[in-house]
């Protein structure tokens, strides 16, 4: 049996010392395993820390992208170089502990094919990032047509029927959070507090380039259609009131009464450019996922391989 763990990272250098000595540890209870760090161009000295690590521990594995492609990107590679019987993907700064593992491992061992991990608490992050979070969750699973984990973030156990299922898929941007429910099969989930950064910088600030705003979009288009039924909807609505406007006005004007008018134009003329906008970039945003997946660029290139046959 051998258990795979897929971490994907960026500029982690204070941070993958502590944790492949706390992964390395909990894995050699569990028997055969490999590290596999997904390197998204890095400008610190991340990368040459790990290759000294592997000097000492030839379970790690490196795989370089040859520029910055993005977690999930990174994730999907280190899916497809695995080997292990399990997968296990998580982010590499410590916030969520490898002590962990067994746990899924063990639910595995149950017969289970995907086990998530649910967060209770979420130390270290502002009220005003877990209020968003907790509120796209909530949207998400009202438009979408599966029903999602809420608090189940990237940190999972994915058998290998599991990988391979969502190998398959090749979709551009996926929303793996989404796959991994959309897939099927058995699944279960596991509560821990997630901890504070061990240390750096977070790379998922609400104004940065990962912020949440993207995982958002990924969750509403890749698995619900409602966005668009919205905007059908919103237009009957406004074309109704906009009707029912111009049968006043033109009422008014038959019995004679002298309206202004003016105001009452640009506030109409305001309101229906605002509906139309809205609505178009509605459809923007799904016509934008289209172009991007009929391209059929690959979603990342890998620059270079250390550790693999």
């Amino acid at each position: 049996m051998l258990i795979s763990v897929v971490f994907s990272f960026r500029n982690e250098e204070k941070v993958i010392p502590e944790l492949v000595r706390r992964a390395s540890a909990v894995l050699e209870d569990l028997g055969e395993h490999e590290l596999i760090f997904v390197n998204d161009a890095s400008t610190d000295g991340s990368l040459e820390i790990l290759q000294s690590l592997r000097a000492a521990n030839n379970n790690i594995k490196i795989i370089s992208m040859s520029r910055r492609f993005g977690v999930t990107p990174c994730v999907i590679a280190g899916l497809a170089e695995a080997r292990g019987d399990a997968v296990v993907y998580m982010d590499a700064d410590l916030q969520d502990p490898p002590e962990l593992i067994p746990d899924l491992v063990r639910k595995w061992h149950e017969g289970v094919e995907v086990v998530h991990t649910v967060r209770t608490k979420r130390y270290g992050e502002s009220l005003m990032k877990m209020w968003l979070t907790m509120l796209a969750y909530k949207m998400i699973n009202a438009f979408s047509d599966i029903d999602f984990y809420e608090n189940a973030g990237d940190f999972k156990l994915l058998s290998r029927r599991a990988v391979t299922e969502i190998l398959k898929l090749n979709e551009h941007d996926p929303y793996l959070r989404g796959l991994s429910r959309w897939i099927g099969f058995r699944q279960a989930m596991v509560h821990y507090e997630r901890d504070a950064r061990a240390a750096g910088e977070s790379k998922f600030g609400l104004f940065k380039s990962t912020n949440p705003y993207k995982e958002f979009n990924r969750g509403i288009t890749s698995f619900s259609a409602a966005p668009l039924y919205f905007a059908l909807i919103l237009g009957l609505v406004v074309a109704l009131i906009s009707f029912l406007a111009l049968a006043y006005v033109i009422l008014t004007k038959l019995m004679g009464i002298n309206l202004p008018g003016w105001t009452a134009i640009m506030a109409t003329i305001l309101f229906l450019s605002g509906v139309i906008l809205f609505t178009i970039g509605i459809l923007g945003v799904y016509l934008g996922r289209i172009y991007e997946q009929v391209k059929g660029r690959p979603s990342y290139i890998i620059d270079r391989k250390i550790g693999f046959d």
